[in-house]
């Protein structure tokens, strides 16, 4: 028998696990285990088996865990989209909900909730839901949430995101939700979790276990899973068969092009060396792209320590271009879509004030774009 706060510690031991409640005690002995609530009634808990082993806990011949979990990206979306996709119908089958399609129609709006990374992924999910299920949709830092009295609608279906199942603040927003009668799903990576325990329903992510501190699977994963709440929300309302297919399509095409990107290794590298010395960065992207911005700032402040900035593309010239020189380059999120030309023009405003640009986007820039 062992006792531990998290299952990573556990593993190289065993797999069957029993998770604990708020409040909840234990009493182990070396042939067995009892547990009971604060007040000392019992309480008969189940072991369950975690997907997870050893294996998942050392850096496989790569540097460092955060470079193993870059990599990992392909096979973790993969996971997240495996036997998910319905290739019929055109929709996701995510049967954790635990909705059936009249119950999923009778919400009227979606509010997303989580911390850090987790809440830049439920921005990317809001707009994902709005634009394919014309549903209003909007997310918000569970660390704010939970402070703030939020009137809880019965309309609402309420959506808390967490990697590790376990932030403390996303949990307690979601007991406050629940508290006050509303419905909450999950979007969680570890099973058995906190928050998995206390939601009515959810996706997994399975993602496999992340060690580095600084989201980098996880947060792709948690994208891709609200592509497929979106859909699965946009078939059961008006998006059409044919644009069901066509996200269908896109998304398994996603582990190989994200792994095209990760060849670009070598590439990646020499422009992180060519940016390095700059004492501060600005991100910008407009629509979608602005809670990646929002990411690829908070990744940078975490990992280099290098101060950063994001701001919508679209308010830079309101404000934050004051700041923007030879010493503050921008990494600006430019996605091949209807903004493109909207974006570029961001771009000029930037290299007329003697910034440079780093653009990450869907194709190579032509010499007319106003990037270095």
């Amino acid at each position: 028998m062992f006792a531990a706060s998290d299952v990573s510690a556990l593993v190289r031991y065993t797999r069957q696990v029993v998770h604990l409640e708020d409040g909840e005690l234990a009493v182990l002995t070396a042939d067995g285990f009892h547990t009971f609530a604060s007040g000392g009634r019992e309480t008969a808990k189940e072991p369950l088996t975690v997907d997870w082993d050893a294996g998942h806990y050392d850096t496989g011949g790569y540097e460092h865990y955060l470079l193993k979990e870059i990599s990992e990206q392909p096979e973790s979306i993969a996971r997240t989209l495996r036997g998910r996709l319905d290739e019929r119908f055109h929709i996701a089958h995510l049967g954790g909900l635990n909705m059936d399609a009249r119950e999923t129609r009778s919400f009227r709006r979606v509010k997303i909730i989580g911390c850090g990374s987790a809440y830049y992924s439920g921005q990317i999910g809001a707009q994902l839901i709005e634009e394919l299920a014309r549903i209003p949709a909007d997310a918000e830092p569970a660390s704010e949430y939970r402070y703030r009295n939020p009137v809880i609608d019965p309309d609402t279906l309420y959506v808390a995101i967490s990697q590790s199942g376990e932030t403390y603040d996303t949990l307690a927003a979601v007991q406050e939700i629940k508290r006050k009668g509303g419905r909450v799903i999950g979007i969680v990576n570890a099973v058995g979790s906190a928050i998995a325990r206390e939601v009515d329903g959810g996706i997994y992510l399975h993602a496999g276990p992340e060690v580095s501190v600084a989201s980098t699977k996880a947060f792709t994963s948690t994208a891709i899973a609200f592509a497929l709440l979106a859909l699965h929300f946009g078939r059961v309302h008006d998006l059409s068969p044919s644009d069901g297919r066509r996200i269908v399509e896109g998304l398994r095409k996603l582990p190989d092009q994200i792994e095209q990107i990760l060849k670009q290794g070598e590439r990646i590298a020499e422009l992180a060396k060519k940016y390095a010395d700059h004492p501060s960065m600005m991100f910008v992207g407009r629509v979608r792209g602005y809670p990646v911005a929002r990411e690829g700032a908070q990744k940078l402040k975490e990992i280099s320590y290098v101060h950063a900035e994001a701001y919508p593309a679209s308010e830079l010239k309101h404000g934050p271009l004051a700041l923007i020189g030879p010493d503050m380059p921008t990494v600006a999120i430019v996605p091949d879509d209807e903004l493109l030309d909207k974006n570029l023009t961001t771009l000029g405003e930037i290299r007329a004030r003697g910034g440079r640009v780093l653009m990450v986007g869907h194709r190579q820039p032509t010499p007319s774009w106003p990037t270095t």
